[in-house]
């Protein structure tokens, strides 16, 4: 659980009076996360997710809040923000900017099927379709900038052959170029515990707090490598890698680039999150309760992925 900053009953009462959304009724911490204090928050007329945001650039916010807001209107199950009396989606609450989101229906899946992973494509491929009329930009904060600074900082805690996949991997992504391959805002974290789904379905994609303007493919890959892994294992699935992919395609076709951008992608995206779980593991923040992730989990994901190129399956 990570809730870095406590919020009272009477400091919860005094903020919400900004909004018109009734009274507080309850408030309990998330469990999940690692980045962001967060409530589920009720009130007299709904319920609402509370986020302050403890160490995301200000400037950055409005990003986030009007790509879910732009989102939301276009039909993806994504929470919408609430806008207070002023018209504005950002407050401050206890010194920290905040925001508070519709609460979606739904839980997220610890075994996805075949099915479930369909689906996902489906889904990300009509957001990164609604994606096109957004006219905000900001680069994928955790890219390749961030890969740099993030090992810099990690290094010294890794033993030699740590050391060693962590440098040729940053060696070998700094040669990739895809500046052709389609691009738009991607979520860049839209693991199974960001995905709700409610009978059956996706009901909900959660914590847009990583997203950024990057390769849709990125974005795929992401997923690829939290929903499509063999079970107890770093290798892919190959069903559920087939039907992620071919819900994608059947939305948003893939241009033959994307195809033969795949493995290196996929690495990717396994680097940036071997690297984030090194960091927040090795040079955690204090916090009243805090949770933090194996890195050892994507860093056999990365292995994997260096040694099995992966094959593209549609």
């Amino acid at each position: 659980m990570s809730v870095y900053t406590p919020v009272s009953e009477g400091e919860l009462a005094a903020w919400l009076a900004n909004y018109s959304v009734g009274t507080p009724v309850a408030c309990e911490p998330i469990k999940a996360g690692i980045e962001n204090t967060n409530y589920f928050v009720t009130t007299s007329q709904g319920r609402y997710v509370l986020t302050l945001f403890e160490r995301l650039p200000a400037e950055e916010l409005p990003f986030y809040l009007n790509l879910m807001a732009h989102l939301a209107r276009h039909g993806i199950p994504c929470p919408a923000p609430i806008a207070d009396l002023q018209d504005r989606y950002l407050q401050r609450l206890n010194g920290k900017p905040a925001a508070l989101v519709t609460r979606l229906p739904g839980r997220s899946l610890e075994r996805p099927s075949e099915r479930d992973c369909a689906e996902l494509g489906a889904l990300l491929g009509r957001m990164h379709l609604a994606g096109r009329s957004y006219p905000e930009y900001l680069e994928n904060p955790r890219g390749p900038k961030w890969w740099r600074f993030a090992a810099k900082e990690v290094m010294p805690f890794l033993d030699s052959p740590q050391q060693e996949l962590l440098s040729k991997e940053l060696q070998f992504q700094s040669e990739q170029r895809f500046p052709d391959l389609p691009r738009g805002p991607v979520h860049a974290d839209l693991f199974r515990d960001n995905t709700l789904f409610d009978d059956g379905r996706i009901s909900g994609v959660i914590d847009f707090y990583f997203a950024g303007v990057d390769c849709l493919l990125y974005d795929i890959a992401v997923c690829a490598n939290d929903w499509c892994l063999e079970e107890g294992g770093a290798a892919l699935d190959a069903g559920r890698a087939r039907a992620l992919l071919g819900g994608c395609q059947s939305v948003r076709p893939f241009a033959p680039l994307e195809r033969s951008a795949w493995s290196a992608m996929l690495r990717a995206a396994a680097l940036r999150f071997w690297l984030s779980r090194l960091y927040d593991y090795h040079l955690p923040r204090p916090g009243m309760l805090v949770h933090a992730h194996d890195p050892e989990h994507f860093r056999r994901i990365l292995d994997e992925r260096v040694r099995a190129k992966a094959p593209w399956l549609t």
